[in-house]
């Protein structure tokens, strides 16, 4: 089993349909960190979502989801690019205590406070160009509640999402009704178009119809059965148009360079009495692990110079 995303359209209605499946992205995050197991269902299913959600955006960019918690999570973050590239993190607050059954609620919305956040960020910024972002509360009592409320509220687009996460993988499946266009042609090309009240119309017995196929399926069977399978045990008796398999993949694009970047931005003279305190910085990568070193000289050219030094560069074996 790989990690894979199948895309598929109920022919003739306006009905688009995904199932995703992250064995292999899902392992490699979790040798990277150590989380409760609350914390890896819910990271899990953000992940999920993030490449269910990512796989329709036609811009070359990266997708960011995070949820910034009040609770003893604070803050889980998700990335995936246009080539379905993914990277996934989340940061509990010290000393947090988490039940392995804590819920959404319990773990990032305990006070009310906590927000789900959207940003997409173009590769090839035109000048005085921004990274879109969209900010809302946490509306629901899980991810995929939240993502369909988002998604009703930033494109008007009914969203139906599934997700499900364990020890060993992920996976998701979307259907969504896309909006109607004007009329199209009936299967019979000798008959005349159909009209936009006859579409909606059909529209909606599809989106019923849609929605009662997929609300068969149970949280057990989508964690437990491959993507191929479900398709078939959940639509066979519809019409679809499959497209090509896609393969997601896990990949941190980290760098010593966007490490230098970033101390750099906590300014000269807190670098200077961390590194006097500490002799050098070992900083690791939240999403990968990876360790970067930074001695008295590395920080004092950060900001003499435009260019980072090469410094000590190597696998961390840290979970933290």
């Amino acid at each position: 089993m790989s990690d894979n995303l199948q895309k598929f359209m109920f022919d003739n209605a306006g009905v688009r349909g995904e199932l995703v499946e992250l064995p292999d992205t899902w392992q490699q995050i979790l040798s990277n960190q150590a989380y409760p197991p609350a914390v890896k269902t819910i990271l899990g299913e953000l992940l999920a979502a993030s490449a269910l959600l990512s796989s329709n955006l036609k811009f070359n960019g990266t997708m960011v989801m995070q949820i910034h918690g009040d609770g003893p999570v604070k803050l889980m973050v998700v990335e995936c690019d246009a080539d379905l590239n993914l990277r996934a993190t989340a940061k509990m607050r010290e000393g947090a205590i988490i039940a392995d059954d804590a819920n959404l609620t319990d773990l990032i919305h305990a006070h009310g406070q906590g927000r789900f956040i959207i940003t997409l960020d173009p590769n090839d910024k035109m000048p005085g160009q921004h990274a879109y972002q969209g900010i809302v509360p946490l509306d629901g009592e899980s991810i995929a509640t939240v993502i369909e409320n988002y998604m009703m509220r930033s494109e008007q687009l009914d969203t139906k999402i599934w997700l499900a996460a364990d020890d060993q993988v992920v996976r998701g499946m979307l259907l969504q009704k896309l909006p109607m266009t004007g009329g199209y042609q009936t299967a019979d090309k000798d008959q005349p178009t159909v009209g936009p009240e006859v579409q909606a119309a059909n529209e909606t017995e599809a989106w019923d119809r849609a929605m009662a196929l997929g609300g068969t399926l149970k949280h057990a069977e989508l964690l437990n059965t491959d993507i191929e399978t479900l398709m078939h045990r959940l639509f066979w008796e519809e019409t679809l148009r499959v497209f090509a398999l896609q393969h997601p993949k896990f990949l941190c694009n980290c760098s010593r360079e966007k490490v230098g970047n970033m101390l750099k931005m906590l300014g000269e003279p807190e670098i200077n009495t961390a590194i006097s305190e500490l002799d050098k910085l070992d900083i690791n990568c939240d999403f990968c692990g990876k360790l970067y070193v930074f001695d008295k000289i590395d920080c004092a050219q950060l900001f003499v110079a435009n260019t980072v030094t090469e410094g000590i560069e190597t696998p961390s074996v840290s979970k933290h």
